[in-house]
């Protein structure tokens, strides 16, 4: 059995504006986020930025993948809930997948609306 803390859901919001992750949400025992895209192609690479992240952390996600949408849920099965894994890694996925290159700087950024959240 996990040692790790599992958090009561009257602790979750306020561990999810802690960690600044606005976009996420409690549902069903899983923290869960929706991201918009322009595409498939772009759902595709997101899919696999997520999956990356996901197996480097050795924490996996659950994915939903539609045409322009996809889904993450996040919970410690191991813990048979949300624990400090399960912010780290939305963290980390926050930080990757919504990453525009600055105004100014020597990267121009794509011209597409590329993802963002939903």
């Amino acid at each position: 059995m996990s040692k790790e803390k599992i958090y009561a859901e009257a602790e979750i919001a306020a561990k999810l504006a802690e960690h600044g992750l606005t976009g996420w949400y409690l549902e069903d025992g899983w923290i869960r986020r929706k991201f918009v895209t322009d595409g498939w192609p772009t759902t595709l690479l997101l899919v696999n930025a997520i999956g990356y992240l996901a197996e480097a952390a050795y924490h996996h996600p659950d994915l939903a993948v539609t045409w322009g949408k996809v889904w993450v849920k996040l919970k410690t099965h191991s813990a048979s809930g949300i624990t400090d894994k399960d912010f780290a890694l939305a963290k980390k996925i926050e930080e990757v997948v919504l990453w525009r290159p600055p105004t100014g700087g020597p990267l121009e950024g794509t011209p597409n609306k590329f993802v963002k959240g939903g």
